[in-house]
């Protein structure tokens, strides 16, 4: 892929605070946006697919019925499907230093699947693996948004139409956890015991509870991040899932606190994640 064909949109800033090591923006990759967008915003009620931004690759905003964004949307285009890309998910995580971050993580025996590059009107940016092989992004935004104390609204413990949830599926548990404390500040305290398929443990950026890190499963084939979005209720969400092409993997099923999640895959095969109260 070219230097220009995985830039996001700029993330727009609200007065939250996580510094850096947090989740600033979230980008879905599709080869399909505007049937995308119907699904989405029939599951994710509140949540509309934007006009294409005026960049050389089709990007959009995912924007929220209270005016802010939730993330972006990529169009792949052909070259980038021939270069490996699939529809997926992707993160985008806070650093000041992209070049020293994307080094550190290359010496870690990560990969740089694109290395740091300068976006005009967006920041410096780079397209990384951890040593199990999960994608992200790292990203120190433009001013003003470069401010290690100020971050975007995209992530929220308990706010639908946000990402509530990051949980990485990794085929070394132990490894990642040294691996994403170390590089991002990251701290794990507390965890839940899945029997034999191992622990469930906790992530916190800044005291903040972010996700969790957990052995991966037999049926899925990479190590992955994959990322909870926050809906109004589960059932209507769940339904609105398969009446409009796409499927339910796994739940919902209650998780602790007496809320119900899922694990789901959209039509052109992005797998993700929601989170939400059941109302019936």
């Amino acid at each position: 892929m070219s230097e220009v064909t995985d830039a996001p949109a700029r993330p727009a800033n609200d007065e939250s605070s996580s510094g850096e090591g947090g989740f600033i923006w979230y980008e879905l990759m599709t080869d399909d946006a505007e049937a995308a967008g119907k699904f989405y915003s029939a599951v994710v009620k509140g949540w509309t697919f934007g006009e294409r931004v005026p960049t050389e690759v089709e990007y959009r905003m995912i924007q929220r019925s209270d005016g802010g964004n939730a993330g972006g949307v990529l169009t792949l285009n052909e070259e980038m499907k021939s270069g490996g890309a699939r529809p997926a998910w992707l993160g985008y995580l806070h650093v000041r230093d992209v070049d020293a971050k994307a080094a550190a993580i290359k010496a870690e025996g990560g990969q740089a699947m694109m290395e740091p590059w300068d976006q005009a009107g967006v920041g410096r940016l780079a397209m990384v693996t951890d040593p199990q092989g999960a994608p992200f992004y790292l990203m120190d935004p433009t001013p003003p948004e470069h401010d290690p104390t100020a971050v975007s609204d995209v992530f929220s413990m308990d706010q639908p139409e946000r990402v509530r949830w990051n949980e990485l599926s990794t085929s070394d548990a132990d490894g990642a956890v040294d691996f994403y404390t170390r590089q991002f500040g990251w701290t794990q305290e507390g965890s839940m015991d899945m029997g034999e398929f191992g622990q469930y443990r906790f992530v916190q950026n800044d005291g903040v509870g972010i996700g969790a890190i957990m052995p991966r499963m037999p049926e899925m084939p990479v190590s992955l991040w994959t990322f909870y979005i926050g809906v109004d209720d589960i059932d209507r969400a769940a339904k609105a899932i398969t009446d409009n092409g796409g499927s339910i993997l796994n739940g919902p099923m209650e998780i602790p606190g007496g809320e119900f999640a899922l694990n789901g895959m959209d039509p052109q095969g992005a797998s993700f994640g929601l989170v939400g109260p059941r109302k019936a």
